[in-house]
């Protein structure tokens, strides 16, 4: 056998070293060696498999000055994320089935690594026709308003529920409660969208939504909306780990929603680790003009794509958190939700990985590569990728981007046109 790559000297999560053999994007063994056109040594490396973010804003079109597709994927790769998940409340919302072809293809032209659109969830939206036209998912649904999100009510959620529910679709849900006037900081934006309101939100939401229906809780930020869930759940690397007392209280850049919350709340959160099912960075960038406001007027929303398994690997070489639960959190089990094929060490897996060094470094915005430039994570721990491979080829390398994969993940109901 001849191979396109090979992974020298990978320690496997079974704890034996193994060479991986990569031909035509995909795994195709496991074991002794082989000639390959491209060999890396993996011995001073941590091989992961490519990170699965199920819940960024990609932006592009209209809000291409925040983001764009291109420099979105190029944040997601630099930091060990091969697939990415486009939520729909985009300008205009993503409603049927021409704006989510349209969206795919401006995905096609831009990005450089996996790729998949969701659907937005309103009254008006041609849910069936999205499904056909590749939708991977339905939603984030807004049970509470949210920056570019209307919020739906519990006749109008329980009937769109329903909707999705006879299509076999995936219905991924923002729940909050939202009181009082726009805060004037972070403390009163946490009091508005309060963690005991986050989870009688999850409650509500868990008892329209009808039994049997695949259910997904976005972003939960406190350890009572986690044990409130029906269905999966997903945590951000903000709410693990940033809290709003480490900044000014006026700081429009870690205004987010749901808010950060106080430290005291965001260390219980932690103690949900286990039964957390993804870890998803809710990328939503904004300009730093736009962040630079009064903060009752100021948008929410944070960069993250390219931070988020770095953290989550510092915390492992802290001995925090296990590899072995930072793979299922970011990788195997938002695959598995998806319904795509995972990126592993077996046979037939896809040829997705990342290799990160031994070393804790710091954040520095000025190294990252959104658009939008800034980060709330500035000068936490972090681990970054050395070599991330896409569609088994190198696609970074120490700082350089080398080859470009683009791969649309259209979801389980996709009609292709050679099918209709």
């Amino acid at each position: 056998m001849t191979a396109d790559l090979v992974l020298r000297n990978v320690m496997l999560p079974t704890g034996r070293r193994a060479d991986i053999v990569v031909a035509g994007g995909i795994v195709r063994h496991v074991g002794a060696p082989v000639r390959a056109d491209e060999t890396i040594d993996c011995s001073r490396l941590t091989c992961l498999p490519g990170a699965v973010d199920m819940h960024v804003h990609m932006r592009g079109g209209v809000q291409a000055e925040k983001e764009d597709w291109r420099t979105g994927t190029m944040s997601a790769v630099a930091g060990g994320v091969t697939v990415v998940v486009d939520q729909p409340n985009t300008v205009p919302p993503i409603t049927t089935p021409g704006l989510l072809r349209a969206r795919v293809r401006e995905a096609e032209e831009q990005a450089i690594c996996g790729f998949a659109v969701n659907a937005g969830v309103l009254p008006d939206a041609d849910l069936a026709g999205m499904r056909d036209a590749g939708a991977m998912a339905f939603g984030e649904t807004f049970a509470a308003p949210s920056s570019y999100g209307e919020g739906l009510d519990a006749e109008t959620l329980k009937e769109l529920f329903a909707r999705i529910h006879a299509l076999g679709g995936l219905a991924t849900v923002h729940a909050e409660e939202v009181i009082g006037p726009a805060p004037a900081t972070l403390a009163e934006h946490d009091s508005a969208r309060s963690g005991v309101g986050e989870a009688r939100a999850v409650q509500a939401v868990s008892a329209l939504a009808p039994a049997g229906i695949r259910l997904h809780f976005c972003h939960l930020s406190t350890a009572a909306s986690v044990g409130a869930a029906r269905g999966t759940v997903e945590a951000t690397p903000h709410h693990l780990f940033l809290s709003h007392g480490m900044f000014d209280l006026d700081d429009t850049r870690a205004r987010v929603n749901p808010p950060l919350r106080d430290e005291g709340t965001r260390r219980d959160l932690w103690s949900c680790w286990d039964t957390i099912d993804v870890v998803a960075s809710d990328h939503a960038p904004h300009t730093v003009p736009e962040k630079a406001v009064p903060f009752e007027i100021a948008p929410s929303g944070i960069p993250g794509v390219e931070t988020m398994v770095p953290l989550l690997m510092a915390a492992v070489r802290k001995k925090r958190i296990t590899l072995a639960s930072v793979i299922e959190k970011t990788s195997w089990r938002p695959a598995a939700i998806l319904g795509i094929p995972r990126t592993g060490f077996e046979p037939g897996d896809r040829a997705d990985f990342a290799l990160y060094p031994d070393e804790i470094t710091r954040i520095d915005a000025s190294s990252l590569h959104a658009k939008c430039g800034w980060s709330p994570f500035e000068g936490l721990d972090a681990v970054f990728p050395e070599v991330v491979i896409v569609g088994g080829a190198r696609a970074y390398a120490c700082g350089d981007y080398l080859e470009a994969h683009p791969a649309w993940y259209p979801g389980q109901g996709y009609l292709s046109p050679k099918n209709k």
